[in-house]
């Protein structure tokens, strides 16, 4: 007689609940002050537009770059002391901001921050793994899957008000504020078990990232969904500023860029029940043709503004337009982000699925860097900042400088388009190879499975920060 299977519970023990605490405030924290990076350092700094797009690059980058190796230093330190340590370097980093403003000092204070989030993945999620077992698991990933975005929508909801009626520099404060009540959290609630260490080594580790970025089939996908999330970084990296440069200081870039959490949390268990019976490569290639009219979406403010006048169901045209577009990029995630890193883990060896997915998101750090360093000159050429123009201008001279604006836009269209393309090309070499390995035994199994199974908590556990 078969064993009847565990009942699934939402009951946790209270550590989960305080790193799921922490980790919404890691996320407001965040989020409120990345939705505005680049202005902060063009108007509050004074970085140029390409200065501060190539720093912006490089500290989203390392982001995703580092967790894995800040995760080994956690194991050696202990969980909570890393959490400690963690929320410290994150609750100075964001004061310091907010105190001066030396472009050098700035620099070395986006290190700190770059070091304390770069903690923070692996130990929440960390946590949230080993507080779990098998009758609870998918739901523990479930709830830490909607803080993340919670924590994330709210961060953005709040912000806007600071900026406005007090200044851009005092969101880090709020940022500081938050991550200092998670700080507290963590010394006086948060008390993880001797959790069992894998004892990974740096070695093992740069070991594992060398087979990646030899694995000529992974590293071709990760290139090429790379441009995918080129084309959705512009959500931190052009948007506030065209948006603030076009419509005006009232615009709300952090309103704006909520709705796509929103769509994806709307979304996202619809678009995967839908395409579950396809194949990983189909349900991305649908997601990245999705991406072009988006970045088209966004370009048609003027448009939308020559046909319907400067108001469009109360907003500006540009900010209709923006709206649409980054509603249909929450539309592509739900199709690309699951079924890649199902995709990414399959091409892992045997038992070494979790290191692979440590770096699953090797394409957001080249996307990152890429896609910063692009909006840094576009902007320069198609919107410049106010205070670059000639002095003396009148309102309609400074809106002849911004006339191309959208002409931004062309540029994602493009590079969205070629991904799609590429990815098409990608999936029909694949099926040819893979058409070709079938007639050998023994690897026919495993290629016939790669595109069909269904996302594990594992998969679900490293996609949880993708729609920030």
């Amino acid at each position: 007689m078969d064993e009847q299977q565990p009942k699934s519970t939402w009951r946790f023990p209270k550590t989960f609940w305080f790193a799921n605490s922490m980790e919404l405030c890691e996320r407001a924290a965040y989020y409120g002050f990345f939705i505005l990076i680049t202005m902060y350092l063009s108007t509050v700094v004074g970085f140029s537009d390409i200065e501060a797009g190539i720093i912006s690059g490089i500290f989203s980058g390392a982001l995703y770059l580092l967790p894995p190796f800040m995760g080994i230093i956690a194991d050696r330190i202990g969980f909570r002391r890393a959490m400690i340590l963690a929320f410290s370097l994150l609750t100075c980093g964001y004061a310091l901001l907010g105190v001066s403003h030396n472009k050098i000092t700035v620099c070395i204070f986006l290190v700190i921050l770059v070091l304390g989030s770069a903690f923070i993945k692996p130990l929440i999620t960390g946590t949230v793994a080993k507080t779990t077992d098998e009758t609870n698991r998918a739901r523990g990933f479930s709830l830490f899957y909607w803080t993340v975005n919670i924590g994330a929508f709210l961060g953005k909801t709040f912000v806007p008000f600071i900026r406005q009626q007090i200044g851009l520099e005092y969101v880090n404060f709020f940022s500081a504020g938050v991550c200092l009540l998670a700080l507290v959290i963590a010394l006086l609630f948060y008390h993880p078990e001797a959790f069992s260490k894998e004892q990974k080594t740096f070695k093992e580790l740069f070991i594992s990232l060398g087979k990646i970025l030899i694995n000529v089939r992974l590293m071709a996908l990760i290139i090429i969904i790379a441009g995918f999330w080129t084309v959705q970084q512009q959500l931190y990296a052009t948007m506030p500023k065209y948006v603030i440069r076009t419509v005006g200081e009232s615009a709300r870039p952090e309103w704006i860029a909520n709705v796509n959490p929103l769509v994806v949390v709307i979304a996202v268990i619809f678009v995967t029940q839908w395409m579950k019976k396809r194949k990983a490569l189909t349900s991305m290639t649908l997601g990245m043709f999705i991406m072009p009219l988006s970045a088209f979406a966004m370009s048609l403010g003027p448009w939308l503004r020559d046909g319907f006048g400067d108001s469009i169901l109360g907003l500006h045209p540009f900010t209709f337009m923006l709206v649409v577009g980054i509603a249909l990029q929450g539309l592509a995630e739900c199709f690309i982000s699951p079924r890649f890193l199902e995709y990414f883990s399959l091409q892992a060896p045997k038992g070494e699925e979790g290191v692979y997915l440590g770096f699953s998101h090797l394409h957001s750090f080249f996307s990152a860097i890429l896609g910063f360093f692009i909006s840094g000159f576009l902007l320069e050429k198609y919107c410049p900042a106010r205070e670059s123009l000639p002095p003396g201008l009148s309102e309609s001279e400074i809106a002849a400088y911004y006339t191309n604006a959208h002409h931004i836009w062309y540029y994602f269209v493009a590079i969205a388009a070629v991904a799609g393309v590429a990815l098409l090309i990608y999936a029909a070499i694949c099926n040819a190879i893979d058409k070709n390995k079938k007639e050998q035994p023994e690897g026919s199994a495993e290629l016939t499975t790669k595109d069909t199974m269904v996302p594990s908590t594992e998969n679900e556990e490293n996609d949880a920060n993708v729609t920030k």
